[in-house]
């Protein structure tokens, strides 16, 4: 369930490779910095997984079967992270008010991009939603879906892990529909990508 090719790779967040994605998106380990909780759990469920600790409640979710998403390296380092799972196990998706289901297949759901400091602009994200699409695909997913924006040029950085229009068509995503949702002013599309004849 690991993708790898002419220098990238792209592994399962589990709990041996916490570190890696800790590297990616928290890499002073601040405990107030994001660990990529707040769109996937609720504060009482961080509380229940880690005593207070959103760190500690990120590992909990590492430890899990299907891992709460997947670390993309190059040539060894570890440069992109990618929160994707069955929409069904992001409970604040899941009851969205503004990014409703469109159908009942059972999707999987990306719900964050992140390319490290210093890596940006080097094709990691095209990598990174390759390597997401293989896990999903490797573990039964039907289809997997993304909310971007489409921006007209470069969006404020503080959304951009939302991704764009573009990054995801050029994966192969087709708009299905759009969401009441909004990120940097912009409203946010539903887009899919099928991986099997049930999606």
């Amino acid at each position: 369930m690991s993708q790898v090719s002419a220098g990238w790779q792209t592994h399962p967040v589990t709990a041996d490779r916490f570190e890696d994605f800790a590297d990616v998106i928290n890499p002073t380990r601040r405990a107030t910095h994001c660990w990529c909780l707040s769109h996937r759990i609720p504060a009482r469920q961080i509380d229940e997984l880690g005593g207070g600790s959103r760190e500690r409640a990120m590992r909990a979710l590492c430890e899990r079967d299907t891992a709460p998403g997947v670390v993309t390296y190059r040539d060894g380092v570890p440069v992109g992270w990618c929160s994707i799972s069955p929409r069904t196990e992001i409970p604040r998706l899941e009851r969205s008010k503004l990014i409703r289901r469109i159908d009942e297949v059972p999707v999987w759901s990306i719900i964050c991009l992140v390319v490290r400091s210093g890596h940006r602009r080097q094709g990691v994200t095209d990598a990174m939603i390759s390597g997401a699409l293989a896990y999903a695909a490797g573990m039964g997913a039907p289809a997997v879906e993304a909310h971007p924006v489409d921006p007209d040029g470069r969006m404020d950085t503080t959304m951009a892990f939302v991704g764009t229009r573009a990054m995801f068509e050029r994966a192969g995503f087709s708009v299905v529909g759009t969401t009441d949702a909004v990120a940097s002013r912009m409203p946010r599309l539903i887009m899919r990508k099928t991986l099997t004849d049930d999606g």
